[in-house]
């Protein structure tokens, strides 16, 4: 199992920088979150997640994990349609899922090249492809890329886990770019506490 790797440089970075975050910090103590190294099969695997509970979506990725074999860009385009929808999911994302196999396959995204890119050129692109918004590309920036300065507006978890860090009743854009800023070059890792807080 793979899993996001930060240490201590970054946790000293961020206590010195933020005293309640450095509090949060130290009562969670370290966090294990796992990544999936493979771009492809992460972007495939958080289309199937899309608006359905964790437990759904593993249901349905193992049926078509089972389905294909492997996922591949070759496996999903030899596969119709309707079976990789059969797997429980919408014909739209079945669609999505299939559009995204065909990119990797006639070039348009080379995903064993993403890992060479900044995280705006990989959003640029990846952003291009049918069902996959800013907030799909930032969560593989983190979980498969491990990109280590990513801090999601369009995450309403990081949002709500912000807000209840700094009792505060809104969050609008500019005061979360305050904090963002606050936190670089370790935004990922603050997002990591501040999903944490969420549940809280």
């Amino acid at each position: 199992m793979s899993i996001f790797e930060y240490g201590d440089k970054e946790i000293d970075y961020l206590k010195r920088k933020d005293k309640k975050l450095a509090v949060a910090i130290e009562r969670i103590g370290k966090i294990k979150r796992e990544i999936t190294p493979d771009p492809f099969i992460a972007l495939i695997s958080s289309i199937v997640s899309q608006q359905i509970s964790n437990k759904a979506a593993e249901t349905v990725w193992n049926r078509l994990h089972k389905l294909l074999g492997e996922v591949t860009p070759e496996s999903i385009e030899s596969t119709e349609l309707e079976a990789i929808q059969s797997c429980g999911m919408s014909v739209r994302k079945a669609g999505y899922i299939k559009g995204i196999a065909d990119a990797a396959l006639y070039g348009e995204v080379d995903f064993a090249t993403l890992h060479t890119m900044t995280d705006e050129e990989i959003i640029k692109l990846l952003t291009k492809l049918n069902g996959v918004g800013v907030w799909t590309v930032e969560m593989l920036l983190i979980f498969s890329l491990g990109r280590p300065d990513v801090l999601s507006y369009k995450d309403l978890a990081i949002c709500r886990g912000m807000m209840r860090l700094y009792n505060l009743k809104e969050l609008p854009k500019e005061k979360f770019e305050v904090y963002r800023k606050r936190y670089s070059p370790y935004g990922s890792v603050a997002s990591l506490y501040l999903w944490a807080l969420s549940v809280d």
